[in-house]
């Protein structure tokens, strides 16, 4: 493997949305209905909502690529969407990590978790915060070892199945 890691551009915004997809439902998808999906993938995955986003100053993107094909991807975004208050100190949150099942376990998220962090700690966050699926030990594990720890409960949609959650949080500070 060459894995090499970048910031997106507008080019890729096709094969990003396309990788965002794929992975996704490589991990999720037989939890939702095929309306449900559908409609997730449409409104959060699309080449129109991936565009959206990499045009927001406050979110960032760094993809992993594999001999030039897109294999993993982790964005973050200055501030916060989850249900959390971060009682005034300064929140960035780490909106996905996600690598393709044929690239687990070869390190690629732990350099695209240390992009993260840097991120965040060129932001000047005091926190970082995540969002996880409840039953993704393996998430759960990862973000642990990378100094996460349990904050609470919450709701995630996809499409109108609301998924529980358990929010993470990182001090950085």
């Amino acid at each position: 493997m060459s894995i090499t890691y970048r910031t997106p551009t507008a080019d890729d915004i096709d094969r990003l949305a396309g990788l965002a997809s794929e992975t996704f439902v490589e991990s999720f998808g037989t939890l939702y209905s095929p309306e449900d999906l559908a409609l997730f993938l449409e409104t959060s995955y699309s080449p129109g909502a991936i565009g959206n986003e990499m045009r927001n100053p406050k979110m960032r993107y760094r993809i992993a690529e594999d001999a030039g094909r897109m294999i993993g991807y982790c964005k973050i975004y200055d501030g916060t969407s989850l249900d959390y208050d971060p009682a005034g100190k300064k929140v960035t949150e780490l909106k996905q990590l996600y690598i393709l099942a044929s690239h687990h376990g070869g390190g690629v998220a732990k350099q695209l978790m240390d992009w993260a962090i840097e991120q965040a700690e060129s932001l000047d966050a005091d926190e970082m915060l995540l969002s996880v699926y409840s039953e993704n030990f393996r998430a759960h594990s990862f973000y642990k070892k990378h100094g996460f720890a349990y904050y609470g409960d919450t709701i995630f949609l996809v499409g109108t199945q609301e998924d529980h959650e358990f929010l993470f949080l990182k001090p950085m500070k």
